[in-house]
């Protein structure tokens, strides 16, 4: 750090010079570089010079130090003030507090006393300095970053991994706009070999060169965002109508013309579906996915719509993470409402859909499939839920209505959720009771805590706190409590060792903390316990 600038102010010359001349200020890190003998100068010098600290006395003309020290407050708020007073008053200390000031020092001051300030000053503003550097240095990293984290914003809504609710908050704070009623995803692929002439064995310019392509030809007619997605460029299109998908796909055609002529490039779009919402994007990058694949069989160069060669079928099926995640969540929280909530939207899909049944079939057995998953995992007996018949399969065509099929969803979610919480209460009092059979082994170890406990049944020691005192009734610390004073009774009335002696048996290395502990829990000391006639713990 450079020298920190310096200025003084006192209405007594002989003062000021006195400090100026007494200080070595280069050695304290400071550099002096105006005085002033009242609040007003000070004011107008502090204003064109900017000090980083300001020594002023608290009693002058004209402006004294607190009315300075409030003004530098607003107009300087950097800076530190250090006020001199010959007042030991405790409404001046107060008000100094109030106004930002930073050392109060009683007169007489020796330059012992001022060089000691300078230097808390000097690490202060040190501190200071290098958090404003960090948060600069942040905050330019920030800036540089954005574009990585609008392609990885791009990339994560794509691939489903955003909360529904915070996908517009996200998209504003990495200036992502998503404008429009409906979405429409396309991914942009490169055939093997295309372009090896103009880019050479720098291959890795291909998409950023693709991208640079697709930002001068869409951007001027659709609110689209382009990003770098797996090996390609993937495009996030918003549209005002469904009608729009059209235009889309001819301008996207000529980007395909343009690739070829300018760049070499031999480019095949695949365009998704149109969806409403951008949560939905998720389903149109996939069916963009599974349009890119046609290029097999349509070849390339080419945009490849997927309602071209796989038309959209009303009500189609599908069984995705979302599904699945809201599924599991509430048969594992036994959330009766959720899961009933849950075999309604199931079923009805199945109703409004009208498809064949093997199409219905493969949606159940998704379904079904992610039940036998959590049936697995909690390591739950099958035949309890499904059943001694149950040989792995499931058929929609077992049941005979829809209010059939509903009914068997709710028991058998039932049934696992009941199956889990009885897994779970089994688990805890295990766990209880290993932790009890610890305790009895290890209790005379004055070393002996809940985290060398919890460290012994590979717990974190707040879960495991939790858990004890529910299956227990009481903490850790008060079952330990608890079993060394048995132990100490049990020796008080069948053995003649000292109190010392007990303490130390029981794992209690003070001999007056185990006295303070047990006369707390039975009102006597030990020695005196015997002769109470109390009978054991």
């Amino acid at each position: 750090m450079g020298l920190y600038k310096i200025m003084i102010v006192d209405d007594e010359r002989e003062i000021r010079e006195g400090i100026a001349r007494k200080i070595d200020w280069e050695k304290s890190g400071f550099e002096l570089i105006a005085s002033a003998e009242n609040g007003q100068e000070a004011l107008e010098l502090a204003e064109n010079l900017a000090p980083d600290v300001v020594i002023t006395d608290i009693k002058m003309p004209f402006m004294d130090g607190l009315t300075l020290a409030k003004l530098l407050s607003e107009r300087l708020p950097a800076a530190k003030v250090v006020i001199f007073s010959g007042f030991d008053d405790f409404e001046y200390a107060q008000k100094a507090i109030q106004y930002g000031v930073t050392e109060y020092i009683l007169k007489p001051v020796g330059a012992q006393e001022l060089t000691a300030t300078l230097g808390e000053l000097r690490n202060r503003l040190d501190v200071e300095i290098q958090q404003k550097n960090d948060m600069d240095a942040l905050r330019e990293h920030y800036t540089r970053s954005l574009p990585l984290l609008h392609d990885l914003f791009l990339t994560r809504l794509l691939d489903g991994k955003l909360p529904a609710g915070r996908i517009t908050e996200q998209a504003e704070v990495y200036g992502v706009r998503l404008a429009g009623k409906y979405f429409a995803a396309a991914l942009v692929g490169c055939d093997d070999g295309s372009g090896a002439t103009a880019f050479g064995n720098e291959r890795e310019l291909i998409p950023i060169s693709v991208r640079r392509l697709l930002d001068e030809m869409l951007l001027e007619r659709f609110e689209a965002q382009i990003c770098l997605y797996n090996d390609g460029v993937a495009i996030v299109c918003g549209l005002e109508a469904r009608e729009r998908i059209m235009e889309l796909i001819a301008v996207l055609n000529f980007c395909c013309v343009q690739a070829k002529r300018f760049l070499g490039l031999t480019l095949t779009v695949g365009l998704g579906r149109v969806c409403e919402g951008a949560e939905n994007l998720r389903k149109s990058a996939q069916s963009a996915a599974a349009a890119l694949d046609y290029r097999a069989l349509l070849g390339a160069g080419q945009v490849i719509y997927i309602d071209d060669v796989e038309p959209a079928r009303v009500g189609e099926l599908v069984f995705d993470e979302q599904d699945a995640r809201e599924l599991a969540a509430a048969v594992k929280l036994g959330d009766a409402e959720a899961m009933e909530r849950g075999a309604l939207r199931f079923v009805s899909r199945l109703r409004e859909s009208r498809l064949p049944l093997k199409h219905c079939q493969l949606y159940f057995s998704e379904m079904a499939t992610e039940l036998v998953k959590i049936v697995r995992d909690y390591r739950i007996d099958a035949d309890e839920v499904f059943g001694p018949e149950f040989d792995g399969s499931f058929r929609i065509s077992r049941f005979s209505s829809p209010d059939e099929l509903f009914a068997w969803f709710q028991e058998t979610c039932a049934a696992i959720s009941t199956a889990i919480r009885r897994e779970r209460i089994n688990s805890s009092q295990q766990i209880a009771d290993r932790a009890k059979a610890f305790i009895a082994e290890r209790y005379f170890d004055p070393a002996l805590s809940v985290e060398a406990l919890c460290g012994h049944l590979h717990l974190s020691p707040a879960y495991f706190s939790t858990l004890f005192k529910r299956e227990t009734g009481v903490s850790f610390v008060q079952f330990l409590t608890d079993t060394r004073l048995a132990e100490a009774v049990k020796l008080l009335s069948t053995t003649q060792l000292k109190t010392y002696e007990i303490a130390e048996r029981v794992g209690y290395l003070e001999p007056n903390y185990f006295s303070y502990v047990f006369k707390k829990k039975f009102g006597v000391s030990p020695t005196k316990y015997l002769g109470t006639g109390q009978g054991n713990v």
